[in-house]
Protein backbone atom coordinates (compact mmCIF):
# COMPACT_ATOMS: atom_id res chain seq x y z
CA UNK A 1 0.00 0.00 0.00
CA UNK A 2 2.70 2.82 0.88
CA UNK A 3 4.89 1.39 -2.10
CA UNK A 4 1.70 2.39 -3.94
CA UNK A 5 1.06 5.79 -1.96
CA UNK A 6 5.01 6.65 -2.66
CA UNK A 7 4.32 6.35 -6.88
CA UNK A 8 0.80 8.19 -6.53
CA UNK A 9 3.05 11.50 -4.93
CA UNK A 10 5.68 10.61 -7.67
CA UNK A 11 2.73 11.22 -10.18
CA UNK A 12 1.12 14.31 -8.48
CA UNK A 13 4.36 16.29 -8.41
CA UNK A 14 4.52 15.64 -12.21
CA UNK A 15 0.60 16.33 -12.88
CA UNK A 16 1.54 19.70 -11.13
CA UNK A 17 4.57 20.57 -13.53
CA UNK A 18 2.14 19.25 -16.64
CA UNK A 19 -0.53 21.40 -15.95
CA UNK A 20 1.48 24.55 -15.67
CA UNK A 21 3.14 23.78 -19.27
CA UNK A 22 1.60 25.91 -22.07
CA UNK A 23 1.10 23.01 -24.45
CA UNK A 24 -0.84 20.98 -22.08
CA UNK A 25 -3.24 24.15 -21.02
CA UNK A 26 -3.37 25.02 -24.85
CA UNK A 27 -4.68 21.28 -25.44
CA UNK A 28 -8.14 21.47 -23.58
CA UNK A 29 -8.64 17.56 -23.77
CA UNK A 30 -5.45 16.76 -22.59
CA UNK A 31 -5.76 19.57 -19.87
CA UNK A 32 -9.24 18.32 -18.65
CA UNK A 33 -8.22 14.60 -18.05
CA UNK A 34 -4.95 15.81 -16.30
CA UNK A 35 -6.78 18.03 -13.99
CA UNK A 36 -9.09 15.29 -13.08
CA UNK A 37 -6.16 12.70 -12.53
CA UNK A 38 -4.48 15.55 -10.16
CA UNK A 39 -7.99 16.41 -8.30
CA UNK A 40 -8.28 12.36 -7.66
CA UNK A 41 -4.70 11.86 -6.27
CA UNK A 42 -5.15 15.23 -4.01
CA UNK A 43 -6.69 13.78 -0.89
CA UNK A 44 -4.65 10.38 -1.18
CA UNK A 45 -1.49 12.39 -1.38
CA UNK A 46 -3.02 14.99 1.86
CA UNK A 47 -3.74 11.80 3.48
CA UNK A 48 -0.19 10.19 3.26
CA UNK A 49 1.74 13.51 3.62
CA UNK A 50 0.44 14.01 6.87
CA UNK A 51 0.34 9.98 7.63
CA UNK A 52 4.08 10.02 7.24
CA UNK A 53 4.48 13.55 9.45
CA UNK A 54 2.21 11.61 12.48
CA UNK A 55 4.79 9.03 12.13
CA UNK A 56 7.58 11.36 12.61
CA UNK A 57 5.85 12.79 15.42
CA UNK A 58 6.04 8.90 17.01
CA UNK A 59 9.39 8.28 16.58
CA UNK A 60 10.71 11.99 17.50
CA UNK A 61 8.28 11.33 20.74
CA UNK A 62 9.45 8.33 21.59
CA UNK A 63 13.43 8.79 21.16
CA UNK A 64 12.55 12.21 23.43
CA UNK A 65 11.20 9.99 26.10
CA UNK A 66 13.73 7.72 25.79
CA UNK A 67 16.21 10.93 27.36
CA UNK A 68 17.79 10.98 30.72
CA UNK A 69 16.89 14.60 32.87
CA UNK A 70 13.64 15.23 31.52
CA UNK A 71 11.14 16.63 34.55
CA UNK A 72 7.73 14.63 34.98
CA UNK A 73 6.37 18.14 33.05
CA UNK A 74 8.22 17.39 30.02
CA UNK A 75 7.37 13.58 30.51
CA UNK A 76 3.47 13.81 30.83
CA UNK A 77 3.45 16.70 27.81
CA UNK A 78 4.92 14.10 25.39
CA UNK A 79 3.39 11.10 26.51
CA UNK A 80 0.17 12.73 25.69
CA UNK A 81 1.40 14.06 22.39
CA UNK A 82 2.61 10.19 21.61
CA UNK A 83 -0.93 9.25 22.32
CA UNK A 84 -2.93 11.76 20.73
CA UNK A 85 -0.41 10.53 17.62
CA UNK A 86 -1.30 6.73 17.93
CA UNK A 87 -4.65 7.89 17.97
CA UNK A 88 -4.35 9.83 14.28
CA UNK A 89 -1.96 7.20 13.05
CA UNK A 90 -5.36 4.81 13.32
CA UNK A 91 -7.53 7.23 11.86
CA UNK A 92 -4.99 7.89 9.16
CA UNK A 93 -4.65 4.38 8.02
CA UNK A 94 -8.08 3.59 7.76
CA UNK A 95 -8.92 7.39 5.27
CA UNK A 96 -5.87 6.21 3.51
CA UNK A 97 -7.60 2.43 3.17
CA UNK A 98 -10.83 4.19 2.21
CA UNK A 99 -9.01 6.54 -0.50
CA UNK A 100 -7.64 3.72 -2.25
CA UNK A 101 -10.54 2.08 -2.20
CA UNK A 102 -11.03 0.77 -6.29
CA UNK A 103 -13.24 3.99 -7.56
CA UNK A 104 -16.32 3.64 -9.64
CA UNK A 105 -15.48 5.17 -13.10
CA UNK A 106 -18.75 7.58 -13.24
CA UNK A 107 -18.45 8.61 -9.90
CA UNK A 108 -16.87 12.14 -11.33
CA UNK A 109 -19.82 12.57 -13.62
CA UNK A 110 -22.93 14.32 -14.66
CA UNK A 111 -26.01 12.56 -14.21
CA UNK A 112 -29.01 12.13 -16.27
CA UNK A 113 -32.14 12.26 -13.33
CA UNK A 114 -35.09 10.35 -14.42
CA UNK A 115 -38.28 10.25 -11.75
CA UNK A 116 -41.81 8.92 -12.55
CA UNK A 117 -45.05 8.47 -10.85
CA UNK A 118 -45.25 4.93 -10.34
CA UNK A 119 -48.29 3.13 -8.22
CA UNK A 120 -51.23 5.73 -7.28
CA UNK A 121 -52.00 7.95 -9.84
CA UNK A 122 -52.21 11.74 -9.26
CA UNK A 123 -50.83 11.58 -6.20
CA UNK A 124 -47.55 9.22 -6.91
CA UNK A 125 -47.22 12.28 -9.74
CA UNK A 126 -47.28 14.91 -6.92
CA UNK A 127 -45.16 13.01 -5.15
CA UNK A 128 -42.59 12.61 -8.61
CA UNK A 129 -42.54 16.63 -8.39
CA UNK A 130 -41.96 16.33 -4.05
CA UNK A 131 -38.51 14.15 -5.30
CA UNK A 132 -37.75 16.41 -8.48
CA UNK A 133 -37.80 19.89 -6.30
CA UNK A 134 -35.85 17.67 -3.09
CA UNK A 135 -32.98 17.01 -5.19
CA UNK A 136 -33.19 20.58 -7.24
CA UNK A 137 -32.81 22.05 -3.98
CA UNK A 138 -29.60 19.44 -2.89
CA UNK A 139 -28.14 20.28 -6.06
CA UNK A 140 -28.58 23.97 -5.72
CA UNK A 141 -26.79 23.48 -2.11
CA UNK A 142 -24.17 21.66 -3.93
CA UNK A 143 -23.20 24.52 -5.91
CA UNK A 144 -24.18 22.28 -9.19
CA UNK A 145 -26.17 23.07 -11.96
CA UNK A 146 -29.88 21.95 -12.36
CA UNK A 147 -31.41 21.68 -15.94
CA UNK A 148 -34.82 20.65 -16.75
CA UNK A 149 -34.43 18.07 -20.41
CA UNK A 150 -37.84 16.47 -20.45
CA UNK A 151 -40.91 16.36 -18.36
CA UNK A 152 -44.31 15.17 -19.01
CA UNK A 153 -46.73 17.02 -16.66
CA UNK A 154 -49.91 16.55 -14.99
CA UNK A 155 -53.29 18.76 -15.28
CA UNK A 156 -52.69 18.65 -11.27
CA UNK A 157 -49.00 19.38 -11.82
CA UNK A 158 -47.61 16.46 -11.35
CA UNK A 159 -44.97 14.87 -12.97
CA UNK A 160 -45.66 11.50 -14.82
CA UNK A 161 -42.14 11.06 -16.20
CA UNK A 162 -39.14 13.95 -15.65
CA UNK A 163 -35.82 14.26 -16.93
CA UNK A 164 -33.03 16.52 -15.82
CA UNK A 165 -29.66 17.08 -15.83
CA UNK A 166 -27.63 17.64 -13.40
CA UNK A 167 -24.06 18.56 -13.72
CA UNK A 168 -21.00 19.33 -11.11
CA UNK A 169 -18.31 18.01 -9.17
CA UNK A 170 -18.32 14.43 -8.69
CA UNK A 171 -22.57 14.56 -9.06
CA UNK A 172 -23.22 10.94 -9.48
CA UNK A 173 -20.43 9.89 -6.52
CA UNK A 174 -23.38 11.38 -4.02
CA UNK A 175 -26.76 10.24 -5.89
CA UNK A 176 -25.96 7.32 -7.43
CA UNK A 177 -27.40 5.27 -4.06
CA UNK A 178 -30.43 7.17 -5.15
CA UNK A 179 -32.29 4.69 -8.11
CA UNK A 180 -35.21 3.03 -7.00
CA UNK A 181 -38.77 3.05 -5.86
CA UNK A 182 -39.55 5.83 -3.35
CA UNK A 183 -43.10 5.48 -1.07
CA UNK A 184 -45.03 8.46 0.11
CA UNK A 185 -47.51 7.52 2.68
CA UNK A 186 -49.45 10.39 3.22
CA UNK A 187 -53.18 11.92 2.92
CA UNK A 188 -53.35 12.96 -0.65
CA UNK A 189 -54.94 16.43 -1.76
CA UNK A 190 -57.74 14.58 -3.75
CA UNK A 191 -58.55 12.60 -0.83
CA UNK A 192 -61.89 13.73 1.38
CA UNK A 193 -62.34 11.18 4.26
CA UNK A 194 -58.39 12.31 5.31
CA UNK A 195 -57.44 8.52 4.96
CA UNK A 196 -53.64 7.76 4.67
CA UNK A 197 -52.52 6.77 1.07
CA UNK A 198 -49.60 5.23 -0.23
CA UNK A 199 -47.85 6.08 -3.54
CA UNK A 200 -44.24 5.28 -5.45
CA UNK A 201 -42.32 7.17 -7.47
CA UNK A 202 -39.06 5.85 -9.43
CA UNK A 203 -35.93 7.66 -9.34
CA UNK A 204 -33.36 6.57 -11.82
CA UNK A 205 -29.59 7.86 -11.88
CA UNK A 206 -27.83 7.73 -15.17
CA UNK A 207 -23.94 8.83 -15.35
CA UNK A 208 -24.10 11.09 -18.56
CA UNK A 209 -22.47 9.57 -21.30
CA UNK A 210 -19.36 10.95 -23.03
CA UNK A 211 -19.45 11.13 -27.09
CA UNK A 212 -16.32 8.47 -27.16
CA UNK A 213 -18.43 6.04 -24.90
CA UNK A 214 -21.30 5.64 -27.24
CA UNK A 215 -21.65 6.67 -30.54
CA UNK A 216 -25.64 6.02 -32.40
CA UNK A 217 -25.58 4.96 -35.67
CA UNK A 218 -28.07 6.97 -37.59
CA UNK A 219 -29.66 4.69 -39.48
CA UNK A 220 -30.55 3.03 -36.14
CA UNK A 221 -32.63 6.61 -35.22
CA UNK A 222 -36.19 7.71 -36.92
CA UNK A 223 -36.14 11.41 -35.66
CA UNK A 224 -39.61 13.61 -35.94
CA UNK A 225 -39.71 17.49 -36.00
CA UNK A 226 -43.23 18.91 -34.62
CA UNK A 227 -44.47 22.31 -33.22
CA UNK A 228 -43.81 22.69 -29.46
CA UNK A 229 -47.35 23.24 -27.88
CA UNK A 230 -47.76 24.51 -23.83
CA UNK A 231 -49.91 23.58 -21.45
CA UNK A 232 -53.35 22.53 -22.39
CA UNK A 233 -51.56 21.34 -26.04
CA UNK A 234 -52.44 25.03 -27.64
CA UNK A 235 -49.53 25.49 -29.86
CA UNK A 236 -46.46 27.85 -28.75
CA UNK A 237 -44.46 28.42 -32.02
CA UNK A 238 -45.18 28.88 -35.36
CA UNK A 239 -41.75 27.14 -36.46
CA UNK A 240 -41.13 23.55 -36.11
CA UNK A 241 -38.54 23.18 -33.18
CA UNK A 242 -39.48 20.63 -31.19
CA UNK A 243 -37.77 17.01 -31.62
CA UNK A 244 -38.42 13.35 -30.96
CA UNK A 245 -36.28 10.39 -31.38
CA UNK A 246 -36.84 7.19 -30.94
CA UNK A 247 -33.82 4.76 -30.76
CA UNK A 248 -35.18 1.59 -33.10
CA UNK A 249 -33.32 -1.24 -32.08
CA UNK A 250 -34.17 -0.42 -28.46
CA UNK A 251 -37.65 1.66 -28.49
CA UNK A 252 -36.36 4.20 -26.13
CA UNK A 253 -37.99 7.59 -27.22
CA UNK A 254 -37.03 10.78 -26.07
CA UNK A 255 -39.01 14.06 -27.18
CA UNK A 256 -37.59 17.69 -26.41
CA UNK A 257 -39.12 21.08 -26.54
CA UNK A 258 -37.55 22.84 -23.89
CA UNK A 259 -35.52 24.96 -26.22
CA UNK A 260 -36.55 27.63 -28.85
CA UNK A 261 -34.76 26.39 -31.70
CA UNK A 262 -34.49 22.82 -33.04
CA UNK A 263 -30.58 22.56 -33.22
CA UNK A 264 -30.87 22.71 -29.53
CA UNK A 265 -33.51 20.52 -28.97
CA UNK A 266 -31.89 18.44 -31.42
CA UNK A 267 -28.67 18.59 -29.44
CA UNK A 268 -30.34 17.92 -25.80
CA UNK A 269 -32.29 15.11 -26.79
CA UNK A 270 -29.63 13.06 -28.53
CA UNK A 271 -27.50 13.60 -25.36
CA UNK A 272 -30.39 12.40 -23.42
CA UNK A 273 -31.07 9.45 -25.78
CA UNK A 274 -27.78 8.45 -25.68
CA UNK A 275 -27.41 8.13 -22.07
CA UNK A 276 -30.60 6.37 -21.87
CA UNK A 277 -29.57 3.57 -24.55
CA UNK A 278 -26.05 3.16 -22.83
CA UNK A 279 -27.55 2.61 -19.55
CA UNK A 280 -30.10 0.35 -21.24
CA UNK A 281 -27.44 -2.18 -22.53
CA UNK A 282 -25.63 -1.62 -19.53
CA UNK A 283 -27.70 -2.48 -17.15
CA UNK A 284 -28.32 -5.61 -19.24
CA UNK A 285 -24.75 -6.91 -18.45
CA UNK A 286 -25.30 -5.84 -15.25
CA UNK A 287 -28.16 -7.94 -14.55
CA UNK A 288 -26.20 -11.15 -15.48
CA UNK A 289 -23.84 -10.22 -11.75
CA UNK A 290 -26.93 -9.98 -10.00
CA UNK A 291 -25.61 -11.34 -6.68
CA UNK A 292 -22.79 -9.59 -7.04
CA UNK A 293 -24.37 -6.56 -7.94
CA UNK A 294 -26.53 -6.53 -5.09
CA UNK A 295 -23.68 -6.78 -2.49
CA UNK A 296 -23.18 -3.29 -2.48
CA UNK A 297 -26.02 -0.81 -1.49
CA UNK A 298 -27.17 1.38 -4.47
CA UNK A 299 -26.66 -1.25 -7.58
CA UNK A 300 -29.45 -3.60 -7.18
CA UNK A 301 -32.93 -4.54 -8.21
CA UNK A 302 -34.37 -0.78 -9.97
CA UNK A 303 -37.82 -2.11 -8.84
CA UNK A 304 -36.36 -2.55 -5.17
CA UNK A 305 -37.97 -0.27 -2.22
CA UNK A 306 -35.83 1.93 -1.40
CA UNK A 307 -37.12 4.95 0.94
CA UNK A 308 -40.67 5.32 2.44
CA UNK A 309 -41.51 9.15 3.12
CA UNK A 310 -43.74 9.02 6.33
CA UNK A 311 -45.83 12.71 6.14
CA UNK A 312 -47.84 11.49 9.50
CA UNK A 313 -44.66 10.69 11.35
CA UNK A 314 -42.60 12.94 9.63
CA UNK A 315 -40.12 10.77 9.21
CA UNK A 316 -37.88 9.12 6.35
CA UNK A 317 -36.95 5.49 6.50
CA UNK A 318 -34.09 4.10 4.10
CA UNK A 319 -34.20 0.69 3.82
CA UNK A 320 -31.29 -0.69 2.52
CA UNK A 321 -29.34 0.55 5.93
CA UNK A 322 -31.39 0.70 8.22
CA UNK A 323 -31.59 4.49 9.13
CA UNK A 324 -34.52 6.58 10.05
CA UNK A 325 -34.65 10.41 10.83
CA UNK A 326 -37.76 12.34 12.41
CA UNK A 327 -36.78 15.01 9.67
CA UNK A 328 -39.35 14.28 6.53
CA UNK A 329 -39.49 18.29 6.27
CA UNK A 330 -35.99 19.18 6.41
CA UNK A 331 -34.85 15.91 3.80
CA UNK A 332 -37.56 17.27 1.41
CA UNK A 333 -36.06 20.68 1.54
CA UNK A 334 -32.92 19.54 -0.15
CA UNK A 335 -31.02 18.85 3.09
CA UNK A 336 -30.21 15.23 2.30
CA UNK A 337 -26.49 14.93 3.13
CA UNK A 338 -27.02 12.86 6.69
CA UNK A 339 -28.96 10.16 4.49
CA UNK A 340 -26.02 10.67 1.59
CA UNK A 341 -23.44 10.45 3.64
CA UNK A 342 -24.61 7.42 5.45
CA UNK A 343 -24.76 5.42 2.12
CA UNK A 344 -21.35 6.41 1.20
CA UNK A 345 -20.15 4.72 4.17
CA UNK A 346 -21.99 1.85 4.79
CA UNK A 347 -20.86 1.26 0.98
CA UNK A 348 -17.61 2.01 2.02
CA UNK A 349 -17.64 -0.02 5.12
CA UNK A 350 -18.63 -3.24 2.84
CA UNK A 351 -16.18 -2.81 0.71
CA UNK A 352 -13.75 -2.68 2.96
CA UNK A 353 -15.12 -5.78 4.28
CA UNK A 354 -14.95 -7.49 0.88
CA UNK A 355 -11.44 -6.04 0.61
CA UNK A 356 -10.38 -7.88 4.12
CA UNK A 357 -11.82 -10.91 3.27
Amino acid sequence: MFDQLESMIGRYEELGELLSDPEVVSDTKRFMALSREEADLRDKVAAYNEYKKTLETISDSEEMLGESGLDDEMKEMLKEELSYAKSQKEVLEERIKILLLPKDPNDGKNIILEIRGAAGGDEAALFAGDLLNMYQKYSEAQGWNFEIMEANVTGIGGYKEVSALISGNSVYSKLKYESGAHRVQRVPVTETQGRVHTSTATVLVMPEVEEFELTIDPKDLRVDIYHASGAGGQNVNKVATAVRMVHLPTGIKVEMQEERTQQKNRDKAIKLLNTKVFDYYQQIELDKQNTERKATVGTGDRSERIRTYNFPQNRVTDHRIGLTLQKLDTILSGKMDEIIDALIVYDQTKKLEELNK
